[in-house]
């Protein structure tokens, strides 16, 4: 008996269980038979399998064999019971594809889903003809059981129905007459809209158009009219399915793009969308292959491009382009669609109605959408369109009343201006000519936004004039301001087709009424007021005080100790720019209304105090701004503690001005910062006398350049192998009113630690290359160089190649002529920054020097990391009387040659020296033996005497 049982259980181990059979009564006239049916998969040709118990109990086995070639080992297995007393007639539905659940990445696209079914008992049913489903007819006897076997083409069912046979027909009758109603708007929307492009002829008709097509094409294969016209098998009809949503991706890519205008000023954009269309393109090509990859891209597609659509739409009409506001409610409807078609392939909208009318739903959005583009392109006035011929471009020229003419032709997209702008700006001719957004490029980066909004709502208004002032690059990195001047013209479309106006360069004019604003307005960073009108407000108190008895102002002086060592050159200048922040809303804190907080300059402020006038009181004050600004500032996770020297003095001379007043408290706190910092001083007349304080020369330094106290001289560098003049190296001098010649080894530190060498330095370039083309200009083109020594504070400015090329260009200067010197110990502060700033300037074509070669430990060493041409030997190296000067002297400049870099000799002392320094290779000599420093008139004359033929030839 066991044995019977084992042997049972072995063979049932291959064998389908027995399923519980739906049961059908007459009043039933649909079940869905898709959750109550069982899939078996890879179960080979025969296929055994339990049928449901019959009326007795008794549960049969029953053996299917294939009765395709195609078959794939794939099952289905149901089971019905007629629980009525009627013989009931039945089709079983299985459609080819449903869009319900069919997912979005590699999604089912629809086949052949049943082969055959064959019954338990009786023989296999009869297939009724039909091109979208599988279906089968049945008869269920009065209280019979029946297993069915269904032979599956596909293990994927995604849905079988069991239909009274009349209810499916009214069903199948019934979207019948929708998807004819569908059809027949698509197609006469599709032929509408080819024949509006053939009529008026505008870019987003054929988009329209285009995208109507590829609806008609999508919902002729999903409502099964395409099965129609040609014969395609279960198959082909999925290549169909994914060619036509690719078709449709593509299309709402194109309209949109199109109908958007988005190539006006958005070139790389053009390139992304024409990559995206193409790559959309060659999935017809994948669809041939496997169709499910395609279809799955597309519809990945179809939504970003529904996503993308609407951050677009919602950014251009933000800012106001009419395009874009009049697509809203479409593109709202797209979005609905495209909810409810993911909530349809998701299997979260399961009816049968969703796919018919998410096939209507695309033929209701091109249907808005063409009415949105027909109210567009026939919007406007009747002017004719036609070419433009001198005459008439000249009095439109005059109509806007400017110099150079701008001519828009917004039909090619093409501008040009008569004479070309392009020269005005450095560029080469032409430049300027071309599409509009050819100019946003050079536009200040704060001027292209309002100036591409500009064109755009002149476009989409189709009236009013253009009136724009914007600034435009040149060459030398200098930016022009432009004013424009123009109309639009209209064509026969009522579309602008023209715009005609002037281009006038303005700027002279804002350029004095920038500086004059920036003048009168408060400091940028902090917001307090500028030197100027501090001094214009202490000097109208001045004017107050001697009539009041209540005003007497006491004017505060104050400097951050070693601000620049401590903060900027650690934590960087942003830091230094927050922290500065920080100070002044401590000050602000401690003044009264009628109190004033200036920033004078860098980390330097200025206090005019009227709330307080006894003196204890003032000193009072003064020691609460040292304490305010000792209190530790946390930046970065770390504490900033800082001293200030604080300098006051009170009004007590009432013929003193308000710049004397500042004067001397400046010069007070200037002492105390020599003092050693973090203290206050107040003013005594004493500090007056103390004329060679190092304080007192920077503060006369500050103003030495704006006082033509300072000036060049030049020392001439000879070749030493003819002794005839090859250049000249800038020294610069100051002329002090009442110390007389000062040295620069003595204000040059000075300039550095304060920050005033970059002014310094750029006075020195733009000086140096001023004389040199003076020069060439009265004796010819000279076979000389200039060479201007470069500070550190400029060598770590940013800014200093730029203001190098426009000094360049503004001189009309060969860079060539020109040699930068440098000493070591500058590129060792910062060599990353120095090493960029310099491959930038020899780029430009200036040369490069290396200064006091041979009194660092790590000159050999700049000489490879750095790109310098010149080295300028040390005069201690040259003097040198031990017996290894001679072999230390051709060592250098052996190696020098070697590296392909010139020698300049500093400090020769004799002929002798000359005769035997040339002898070893080196190039030039540099010293009084060759004639001393001497001003640029006198060396015009030198060179006129040298040089007589040269401005003759």
């Amino acid at each position: 008996m066991l044995a019977l049982v084992l042997a049972m259980m072995w063979l049932g181990a291959g064998l389908a269980h027995a399923i519980e059979p739906v049961k059908i009564s007459r009043e039933d006239t649909a079940l869905d038979l898709t959750a109550t049916t069982e899939i078996y998969t890879g179960r080979g040709e025969a296929f055994q399998v339990s049928t449901a118990p019959g009326t007795d109990g008794i549960v049969r086995r029953i053996e299917v064999r294939s009765s395709a070639d195609n078959h794939q080992g794939d099952w289905a297995v149901f089971a019905l019971a007629n629980v009525s007393e009627e013989q009931l007639e039945r089709v079983i539905v299985a459609p080819h594809f449903r869009l319900v659940n069919s997912k979005i990445f590699w999604p089912d696209l629809g086949s052949q889903r049943i082969l055959s079914i064959t019954p338990s008992e009786g023989f296999a049913l009869d297939r009724q003809p039909s091109e979208e489903a599988d279906v089968f007819r049945i008869t269920l006897n009065p209280g019979s059981v029946i297993t069915f076997v269904a032979e599956l083409a596909t293990p994927d069912l995604p849905q079988m129905y069991l239909w009274e046979p009349d209810a499916y027909k009214d069903t199948v009758n019934a979207f019948t007459l929708y998807r004819g109603i569908v059809l027949g708007i698509a197609g006469l929307l599709a032929v509408f809209l080819t024949i509006l492009f053939v009529v008026k002829g505008t870019s987003m008709l054929p988009a329209t158009a285009a995208l109507a097509w590829a609806v008609l094409a999508y919902i002729c294969v999903d409502f099964g009219f395409l099965s129609k016209l040609i014969a395609i098998t279960a198959g082909d009809e999925r290549i169909w399915r994914a060619g036509t949503e690719v078709f449709l991706a593509a299309g709402l890519v194109i309209f949109l793009f199109t109908y958007l205008n988005l190539n006006r000023w958005h070139q790389h954009l053009s390139y992304a969308t024409l990559a995206w269309i193409l790559g959309l393109g060659l999935l017809f090509g994948v669809a041939i292959y496997d169709p499910a990859i395609a279809a799955g891209i597309a519809r990945i597609s179809f939504a970003l491009t529904g996503t993308a659509g609407i951050i677009l739409i919602a950014y251009l009409g933000l800012n106001r382009y009419d395009r874009a506001i009049l697509l809203v409610p479409a593109w709202l409807l797209t979005l609905v669609w495209l909810f409810g078609a993911w909530l349809t392939v998701t299997g979260r909208l399961s009816n049968d109605i969703v796919q018919p009318a998410l096939g209507g739903g695309l033929v209701l959005i091109v249907l808005l959408i063409g009415f949105t583009v027909m109210q567009h392109a026939f919007a406007g006035g009747a002017y004719s369109q036609g070419l433009f011929s001198d005459l008439e471009r000249q009095s439109l020229a005059l109509t806007g009343s400017g110099d150079t003419v701008w001519d828009w032709d917004v039909a090619r997209d093409r501008v040009v201006t008569i004479p070309d702008v392009s020269q005005q700006l450095g560029l080469t001719p032409g430049a300027m000519h071309g599409p509009a957004r050819n100019w946003l490029p050079r536009l200040h980066p704060d001027d292209r936004d309002r100036f591409r909004a500009t064109l755009d709502i002149l476009l989409e208004h189709r009236r009013g004039r253009l009136n724009h002032d914007f600034r435009i690059r040149a060459e030398d990195g200098h930016y022009h301001w432009l004013s424009i001047r123009a109309r639009p013209v209209l064509g026969s479309n009522g579309e602008i087709i023209r715009c005609v106006g002037t281009l006038v360069d303005i700027t002279e004019q804002r350029n004095s009424l920038d500086r004059l604003l920036h003048d009168a307005l408060h400091d940028n960073l902090t917001g307090l007021p500028n030197r100027q009108i501090f001094l214009d407000r202490l000097q109208s108190i001045l004017a107050l005080a001697p009539g009041s008895n209540g005003v007497r102002p006491t004017v505060i002086a104050i400097d951050i100790d070693r601000y620049k060592q401590n903060v900027n050159d650690v934590l960087g200048i942003a830091a230094g720019d927050n922290i500065l922040i920080a100070l002044t809303r401590r000050l602000r804190r401690l003044l009264k209304p009628q109190d004033t907080l200036a920033r004078l300059g860098g980390d330097q402020f200025g206090l005019i105090l009227i709330s307080e006038r006894d003196p204890a009181k003032v000193a009072d004050f003064a020691e609460a701004v040292s304490r305010a600004i000792m209190v530790p500032i946390s930046f970065g996770n770390r504490e900033i503690s800082l001293t200030a020297s604080v300098g006051l003095v009170s009004w007590v001379d009432q013929g003193q001005s308000a710049a004397g007043l500042l004067d001397d408290a400046e010069l007070a706190m200037f002492r105390a910062k020599k003092a050693g910092g973090n203290r206050v001083e107040p003013y005594r007349p004493a500090f007056r006398t103390s004329g060679t304080d190092r304080l007192q020369l920077e503060t006369d330094l500050r103003r030495a350049i704006e006082r033509n106290e300072l000036s060049l001289v030049y020392q001439p560098i000879v070749r030493l192998n003819d002794a005839e003049i090859a250049g000249f190296e800038a020294l610069m001098r100051w002329d002090h009113p009442k110390r007389g010649s000062i040295p620069p080894s003595e204000f040059i530190p000075i300039a550095e630690s304060s920050e005033v060498i970059n002014q310094l330095g750029l006075f020195a370039f733009e000086r140096a290359t001023s004389d040199l083309g003076e020069w060439q200009i009265q004796t010819g083109q000279l076979p000389i160089f200039v060479s201007v020594n470069l500070s550190s504070g400029q060598l770590l400015n940013n800014d200093l190649h730029d203001d190098i090329r426009a000094i360049l260009h503004k001189n009309r200067c060969n860079p060539s002529q020109v040699m930068v010197e440098l000493t070591e110990s500058l590129m060792m502060e910062n060599p990353e920054q120095a090493r960029l700033v310099l491959q930038k300037l020899r780029d430009s074509g200036l040369k490069l020097a290396l200064d006091d070669f041979g009194t660092g430990h790590s000159s050999l060493a700049y000489l490879t990391r750095f790109p310098f041409d010149t080295i300028k030997m040390d005069k201690a190296l040259v003097k040198d009387e031990s017996d290894k000067r001679t072999i230390l002297l051709r060592s250098v400049i052996g190696m020098a040659r070697e590296l392909e870099m010139q020698v300049v000799a500093e400090g020769i002392e004799s002929e002798e020296d000359a005769i035997q320094l040339g002898q070893m290779g080196c190039h030039y000599g540099q010293s009084f033996l060759f004639g001393p420093p001497i001003s640029s008139d006198l060396i015009q004359r030198l060179l006129k005497e040298r040089f007589p033929l040269m401005k003759r030839a």
